[in-house]
């Protein structure tokens, strides 16, 4: 077993690095798995801490006891992960869930409807088109307006006369 203390510090990084995982990687792993009741966890964590272990030797930063430091960093890795894990458990139901699959002919006509939808925003002037399209995402008249370098009533005129002329020919692609 390598000693707790590096007796000689002119040792080089790399094989520092090597000895103490010869000497220490099997122990920090067997200690990560109990604490962690999990062998892939604590592999992970273990990995983690020699690598964090390796950026600090290459920052010139040499632990004075590195199995210590080893231990504590592995420790504080595996109890971050717990965390985070209680965390996303909790807060798991408020995800959305994807619903069932979706129909085949469903799908169809969506894309039916977006090509209608499409086209009719195509037959619209270059301007109309971009004021919808704000407005469809959510941006306020005012925003439109800078956009387009109208005025806030016009801009709202341009969009009541954009949106009635796409209406007949939306109607007529939800009738279909």
């Amino acid at each position: 077993m390598a000693p707790l203390f590096d007796p000689d510090p002119g040792r080089d990084d790399d094989q520092l690095l090597t000895d103490l995982y010869t000497a220490h990687a099997a122990s920090l792993t067997r200690w990560m798995t109990v604490f962690t009741r999990d062998e892939e966890t604590a592999a992970d964590v273990v990995q983690e801490a020699f690598l964090r272990l390796a950026r600090e030797l290459q920052a010139g930063r040499r632990p004075d006891n590195a199995p210590a430091w080893l231990a504590q960093v592995a420790r504080n890795l595996a109890t971050s992960r717990a965390r985070r894990a209680s965390t996303a458990t909790r807060f798991e139901s408020r995800l959305e869930r994807p619903s069932s699959p979706e129909d085949p002919a469903a799908a169809a006509i969506a894309t039916e409807r977006a090509t209608a939808v499409h086209a009719a925003l195509a037959d619209l002037r270059p301007v109309d088109r971009v004021a919808l399209i704000l407005a469809a995402e959510g941006h306020h008249n005012a925003e439109i307006a800078l956009h387009i370098g109208r005025t806030e009533l016009a801009t709202r005129a341009l969009l009541c006369r954009a949106r009635r002329r796409l209406r007949p020919v939306l109607a007529a692609v939800a009738m279909a």
